[in-house]
């Protein structure tokens, strides 16, 4: 049974391949408005679902996932434009602030999905408009989920974080296995 990441992050690739896993990878399109009153951790699983169920097909083990920061209760997605990402960075100074990661796998041979969610808790330094600019300058804040890349040039703006990297990379690999285990039965169909 062949596996597939329903992403188009190149960290989600990264991270998986870095784990060890051989798979496809396909690019959902799902829109990724959040529904009125939606909670971060239901937001973020009801995404990866989506996107795992928007390629699944074949015998195949699909794997979505989708990120989203939270500031006292603000959703802070991928910036729309350099000036967004200045004023997603600019709220982000010196506060600490959630990253929610859901994860979710569907098996199309079974039809069975398992989805869940992991946090992380971050604290961003205090950044000056100098480091912001400069930031935004190398390109890095345009495609992620409160205009910075921990993993990248944007880990200055953290000053500590509490919980899993990888969650705030985007693919909290723990929470993975955990989720393909209880797909064992159709791996071992491969």
């Amino acid at each position: 049974m062949k596996i597939v990441l329903a992403s188009s992050s190149p960290r989600r690739l990264s991270l998986l391949s870095e784990a060890g896993f051989e798979f496809d990878v396909q690019y959902p399109d799902v829109n990724e408005d959040r529904l009125a009153n939606e909670l971060p951790d239901k937001y973020v699983c009801r995404l990866a679902e989506s996107k795992a169920r928007a390629v699944s097909n074949g015998n195949s083990l699909t794997i979505g996932a989708d990120t989203v920061v939270v500031l006292g209760g603000e959703f802070l997605t991928k910036p729309g434009s350099e000036d967004e990402a200045k004023t997603i960075l600019e709220k982000l100074s010196g506060k600490p602030h959630m990253v929610y990661t859901g994860v979710s796998v569907v098996c199309s041979g079974c039809g069975r999905v398992h989805t869940d969610y992991d946090s992380t808790k971050v604290q961003f330094n205090v950044l000056t408009e100098q480091d912001i600019l400069q930031y935004i300058k190398t390109g890095e804040p345009m495609d992620k989920a409160g205009a910075y890349g921990i993993q990248g040039m944007g880990s200055f703006l953290v000053r500590q974080y509490d919980g899993e990297l990888d969650t705030v990379i985007g693919l909290p690999r723990k929470l993975l296995r955990k989720l393909l285990e209880e797909h064992r039965k159709c791996l071992n169909k491969a």
